[in-house]
């Protein structure tokens, strides 16, 4: 894998509804090279808009979003740069229901042109590193939902990015499963030290980052301003 790759989000906004809905009013995040960080804030503040901009899922109205060395308004394949570049982990997975977490796994790296007996040697070493080894024929259904999560996490390593973007990755999880899930997630970017940006709405969860980011109204904010306006932020409140 190549160099552990930084963030920098400068005055980007992004709107929604022809402007009538300000998803984000000037964000700005700078994440160094293998830093954990968390975003927090209410509902509708924009933490899952920001990271969908940064893995090129969306383009920002304004504002510059540079991610391991590239600029993405430079960026003419964003395909190619997802692929080679940002592994995501979703609320609720997406796993393709009808195929195997061994094929599931293996999805990314169609788009880099991995031969196939590659694919299937990376993709088993994976599900093993995540605790799937002998669930590999199972498909979503078959596997509960922390066990898809960890087919999730494998999928997002396939092609050994250098930015990991999670949102909500244990929302539909219970406390339990939802914090051995975290430890994993943890546990893997600090040994492939690559940087991992975490959108959580619980604060146990947040404090184990090595730092907290807060939003409010779709920017960065201090943590006071942060209390002041949106006090008792509790495990629960949606994105």
């Amino acid at each position: 894998m190549s160099e552990p790759a930084g963030i920098d989000v400068t005055g980007v906004r992004k709107a929604y509804e022809q402007g009538r809905i300000q998803a984000l009013a000037g964000m700005n995040l700078h994440v160094a090279s293998g830093e954990y960080v968390a975003l927090v804030g209410p509902s509708g503040c924009g933490k899952s808009t920001l990271l969908h901009l940064i893995a090129a899922l969306d383009r920002p109205d304004e504002g510059t979003i540079h991610v391991a060395g590239h600029d993405l308004a430079l960026e003419r394949d964003l395909s190619h740069y997802r692929a080679r570049h940002v592994g995501i982990v979703f609320q609720l997975h997406n796993l393709l229901p009808t195929l195997t977490a061994l094929e599931n796994v293996q999805v990314p790296m169609f788009e880099t042109g991995v031969r196939a007996a590659e694919r299937e040697r990376r993709a088993r070493r994976l599900l093993e590193l995540v605790g799937m080894e002998g669930r590999d024929g199972n498909r979503p259904a078959e596997l509960s939902g922390g066990e898809r999560q960890r087919v999730a996490i494998a999928r997002a390593l396939a092609n050994e990015p250098e930015v990991i973007l999670a949102d909500e990755p244990t929302g539909s999880l219970d406390s339990t499963s939802g914090l051995h899930v975290m430890e994993l997630l943890e546990s893997v970017c600090r040994g492939r030290h690559a940087t991992l940006v975490v959108v959580t709405h619980a604060p146990d969860l947040a404090r184990r980052a090595d730092r907290i980011v807060h939003m409010l109204d779709g920017r960065d904010v201090p943590a006071p301003e942060a209390r002041a306006v949106a006090p008792g932020m509790a495990a629960g409140t949606p994105t």
